[in-house]
């Protein structure tokens, strides 16, 4: 069974950094892409990082040079640190993972991030 599980969340101050990450279990990052969404209550969902298996990247422009997603096969872990945090990125952090077909992904249940001002 796929199953996603996001940590590293917690209270920090604008400027600060934290690093938040997904534990990945019952798939191949061979044949997975793995990203971060986020949400604040009330407001859509939106992408913020990915990485596939071959390591291309990509960023939301409200976090590019501020965020930065990494994986780690063997530990079948992605990692999204980041740095000079601003209170807008205050959201419900989730991790998503997307396989070779379009109906093949799975959430994570979110961690909360807040960034106090």
């Amino acid at each position: 069974e796929v199953q996603l599980q996001a940590c590293g969340g917690g209270l920090v101050q604008a400027g600060g950094s934290l690093r938040l990450s997904c534990a990945a279990s019952g798939l191949s990052f061979d044949d997975y892409a793995i990203g971060w969404f986020r949400q604040v209550r009330g407001k859509a969902r939106e992408a913020v990082a990915c990485i596939d298996k071959e390591g291309s990247t990509y960023y939301a422009d409200s976090v590019r040079g501020r965020f930065t997603i990494s994986s780690d096969s063997a530990k079948k872990q992605v990692y999204l640190q980041m740095n000079n945090l601003k209170p807008e990125d205050t959201a419900v952090y989730y991790c998503y993972a997307q396989g070779p077909w379009a109906s093949r992904h799975y959430w994570g249940q979110g961690t909360l991030l807040t960034v106090s001002s």
